[in-house]
């Protein structure tokens, strides 16, 4: 698709043809049809052109997602000002660099980011406007007073027979390389950097979505994801306005709970959101019912698998209201386990991968033909390439050009040279394979890779995406410690405590696992009193604390069953390890069908297995955790 028409015209004409229909609402709150989305931009151009603020102007915004957050947004595009999107989570401190370093003008705000805030700490600002009612709440400037105080008798005398379609004629873009939006990719002091997206990336992504996504006047589409961000910016926001659609924002944070509630009652079209979403609600509420001997024996039979699946794709479809056509899902790498389930049961998901310097999208394919653990092939408009001399086998970082490019970083050339290179290339910073057909799977970013003594890349995101799905893990990290790998684990306390538990049952249950305290491991491990230890996936207890791994690997040899390969892979091999010691690497690995649990460790024990024990790493995930 050649670019015929302006991005300000796909508002423009939305706002005319859908006149009568529901625009915006927020859930359980207002609601405003595009009609009276229009006569609101029309009061705040008057605003804005009395207060002396001229096109390219910047206006800044922040507050969670709301009707009036999307206003504000869209009186300042269609007026030519230039828009800057500030995640309302940042903290002040941020918030007021982000202000001034972008030189903002004016401040729209939500209430609650409005009370950390300190306007003496912005003073570049003309004033500070409250998102709940459009009050001013800080006016350096007379003429934006008396603009705000009189608007209503503006407006009227502009429009003294009423505002009417043939009254929207929006000031367009004067070329497609004009400055539109300015993102900020970071909230923090010394590293913010300001991505400026031209006219031409918002229409070349919002294009892209019209090619791909079948939204029709009048569906519905819930806002969750963050409008501060791109991904939200575009994919909920600025499609569905343009294609007609009726938004709702949940104004609040996104439990299961609000997610799973509203969409039983809005019903969306589409749904845009982050992987962990999908992940949490379809472990806790999906694969919990095949989770089982029967479950799995059923789905390895023919006929009754096809049963199975189209019941489990039903009930999966309801969760999320049934009436979508597709889940979007984009900003992090998605859980193997989620996605090859999701894939067996048909259930319609596309993973879309992006940066904001992109507007944001690079990566994505229709559901129908999506490869499995890829992101896509390139967006139209876009070229990618990985730069890697066997891209098919050897990953390389994901490089690429085309229409949904940034300008480059505000006030920032030394940074932009950085990731634009002199032939037009985007360096993304992230590592990817692509087959012969152009799907692209990410494998980690390249910051991120930790290199272990041995030479062993290892991406941190696999191993971050297992444990963010355990039960009552909230987020993790995954870093590298004296060539040994440390799993930094955030609980979901609020899961925990929904289910009865407490702050000492959720330590509890965490000392259970091991088969003793934290403080007591740790203290076998230093004094040398555990030479291996294997866990019980049955029990989920550490046992065979002490026995030597060659005694018992000789012993477990001749106990594996066919059914204990069904479910575990175990190996040992004698190599190097980390202390340069040839020593027995015993290995009892997870490997199977969807559904298994268990646990990984990985123990060092002398080979001439003198009694003398090392010190060695176990690494585990917890299959189970709390029944």
């Amino acid at each position: 698709m050649e670019q015929e028409q302006g991005f300000i015209d796909y508002i423009e004409q939305s706002i005319i043809k859908n006149w009568d229909r529901n625009a915006l609402t927020d859930y359980k709150g207002i609601t405003l049809q595009y009609k009276d989305v229009a006569r609101k931009i029309a009061k705040f151009h008057i605003v804005l052109e009395s207060a002396g603020i001229r096109p390219g102007d910047k206006i800044a915004v922040c507050g969670r997602n709301s009707a009036h957050w999307a206003v504000a947004f869209l009186a300042t595009v269609t007026y030519g000002a230039v828009i800057v999107p500030i995640l309302h989570e940042f903290k002040a401190d941020n918030i007021h660099n982000i202000v001034n370093h972008s030189e903002a003008k004016l401040l729209f705000v939500g209430d609650r980011a409005w009370e950390n805030l300190n306007e003496e700490a912005m003073p570049l600002l003309m004033g500070i406007v409250l998102l709940t009612d459009f009050t001013p709440v800080v006016c350096r400037n007379e003429q934006l007073m008396e603009a705000f105080e009189h608007r209503n008798v503006l407006y009227g005398t502009r429009f003294p027979k009423n505002f009417r379609p043939e009254h929207i004629s929006y000031r367009k873009e004067e070329s497609p390389e004009e400055l539109a939006v300015i993102n900020y990719t970071s909230g923090t002091t010394g590293y913010s950097k300001g991505v400026m997206l031209p006219y031409r990336s918002l229409w070349s992504n919002v294009a892209y979505c019209h090619e791909m996504l079948p939204v029709r006047p009048g569906d519905h589409i819930v806002s969750m994801l963050p409008l501060g961000h791109v991904f939200g910016m575009v994919y909920d926001f600025l499609y569905g306005f343009s294609a007609g659609a009726h938004l709702y924002f949940l104004t609040r944070m996104p439990s299961p709970k609000i997610i799973a509630q509203s969409f039983s009652e809005i019903r969306p079209r589409v749904i845009s959101c982050v992987p962990l979403i999908v992940e949490k609600i379809i472990k806790k509420d999906i694969l919990p019912r095949i989770d089982n001997k029967i479950g799995k024996l059923l789905l390895r039979m023919p006929i009754v698998n096809d049963k199975i699946k189209a019941d489990m794709r039903k009930k999966a479809m309801e969760v999320f209201g049934s009436n979508f056509d597709e889940i979007i899902i984009g900003g992090a790498p998605f859980n193997a386990e989620v996605e090859r389930f999701l894939k067996q049961i048909g259930f319609p998901y596309t993973i879309a991968y992006g940066m904001t310097e992109c507007g944001p999208i690079i990566c994505s394919s229709r559901w129908e033909t999506l490869k499995l653990a890829s992101c896509g092939k390139a967006t139209t408009r876009m070229e990618v390439k990985i730069d890697s001399p066997d891209p098919q086998n050897v990953a390389g970082e994901i490089i690429c050009k085309g229409a949904n490019l940034m300008l480059g970083y505000y006030k920032n050339a030394e940074a932009t040279s950085q990731i634009i290179d002199v032939n037009g290339w985007l360096h993304t910073g992230d590592l990817a394979t692509m087959d012969t057909e152009g799907y692209v799977t990410v494998r980690g970013r390249s910051k991120n890779m930790l290199l272990t003594a041995s030479g062993q890349n290892i991406y941190p995101e696999e191993i971050e995406s297992k444990l963010n799905n355990m039960p009552y893990v909230s987020e993790s990290l995954i870093v590298l410690q004296n060539d040994k790998l440390v799993a930094l684990i955030y609980p979901d306390f609020d899961d925990a405590f929904a289910h009865g538990m407490e702050q000492s049952d959720i330590e509890k249950v965490m000392e259970d696992v091991f088969g003793m305290s934290f403080s007591e491991f740790n203290d076998a491990l230093d004094a040398g009193e555990i030479q291996f230890a294997l866990a019980d996936p049955a029990t989920q207890k550490w046992i065979n604390k002490g026995t030597p791994a060659t005694t018992y690997y000789t012993n477990l040899a001749g106990q594996v069953t066919q059914a204990d390969a069904d479910d575990f892979a175990i190996s040992a091999a004698y190599e190097m390890n980390s202390n340069g010691v040839e020593s027995l690497i015993f290995k009892y690995n997870n490997t199977l069908a969807e559904g298994t649990t268990g646990q990984i460790c990985v123990g060092f024990v002398d080979k001439n297995d003198e009694g003398k024990a090392m010190k060695f790493m176990i690494s585990y995930y917890i299959g189970a955790l709390g029944k």
